[in-house]
């Protein structure tokens, strides 16, 4: 559960503000802010060498924290023999829990509380990877919920960020600073930015802006800098992403709500949100390009 995202489809009756919508193949428990992962590996560099005559022995280099291993294993035990797992320890705040579901393989990032977890958060988390199963997911957002002052704790690494605003035909400091003054008394704080071209061949699914609640960063996908796309369309992402700094993220049936009904009633205020879902129906495939 990473950043909220605007995301587009191709999927027939795919909707980009789908309350909670997730990729297909990944569901992640959200937290308050995102922070930087901070790696305990040790580095590439360190080397201890014991001297002996004629010879030089080095220590081998520690690839995996230990409790992330014993953590893989414990989790893979109560899971369906023949499958694959990939198990990544973080100290990330805001994606507590993230699984990436293949056909026979899992990759699984956990916030490194889960190193202290008894055997039967480990069964509940397994039935959560496989089975995205619901008792298994109230399970474990009680176990976070116990364990919420560790997150608290975790490091803060700083971030060093390059801010590009002004595209070849769409300035996001002029959408933004009109959209801040109309609707919100010009009180927002966030930074905007164009993110990343990151297309991959045949991708059936565009995210088109993003809110990052760790860095209070707005990025729009450069897919939209384009005389192709209105204004309109554009200041509609926009003021969605906006919309996620004003609006808490609620725990709906166990489950973390990124659009709660306040959050739909505020997207409606915008003038142009009806033509604005239209073009972008009849215009995904001109973004997915």
């Amino acid at each position: 559960m990473p950043d909220h995202d605007s995301s587009l489809s191709s999927t027939p009756g795919a909707d980009a503000t789908n309350d909670g919508a997730q990729p297909e193949n990944q569901l992640a428990f959200a937290f308050a802010k995102r922070e930087a992962e901070a790696s305990s590996l040790v580095p590439a560099s360190s080397r201890h060498e014991i001297q002996h005559p004629g010879r030089s022995l080095r220590a081998p280099r520690i690839a995996r924290p230990l409790e992330e291993i014993q953590l893989e294993l414990d989790v893979l035990g109560y899971m369906p023999s023949g499958k694959v797992l990939v198990l990544k320890l973080t100290d990330n705040r805001h994606t507590i829990v993230s699984v990436q579901r293949g056909r026979d393989a899992y990759r699984v990032r956990l916030h490194r509380m889960f190193a202290s977890a008894e055997p039967r958060q480990v069964r509940a988390l397994a039935r959560y990877i496989v089975h995205n199963d619901k008792n298994a997911s109230a399970q474990l957002s009680a176990f976070i919920e116990r364990h919420q002052h560790l997150v608290s704790q975790a490091p803060r690494a700083a971030r060093r960020l390059v801010l590009r605003t002004s595209g070849q035909v769409h300035d996001l400091t002029v959408v933004f600073d009109r959209l801040n003054r109309r609707f919100f008394g010009g009180k927002h704080e966030a930074r905007i930015t164009w993110g990343p071209s990151r297309r991959r061949p045949n991708q059936r699914s565009i995210k088109v802006g993003s809110y990052s609640l760790e860095d209070g960063l707005i990025r729009v996908h450069p897919a939209l800098d384009s005389e192709a796309v209105p204004v309109y369309f554009v200041e509609w992402i926009v003021f969605h992403e906006m919309l996620h700094g004003k609006h808490a993220i609620r725990e709906v049936g166990g489950r973390r709500c990124f659009h709660p009904p306040e959050f739909a009633r505020d997207e409606r205020r915008f003038p142009d949100y009806g033509r604005a879902r239209l073009w972008e129906k009849a215009n995904i495939d001109r973004l997915l390009g």
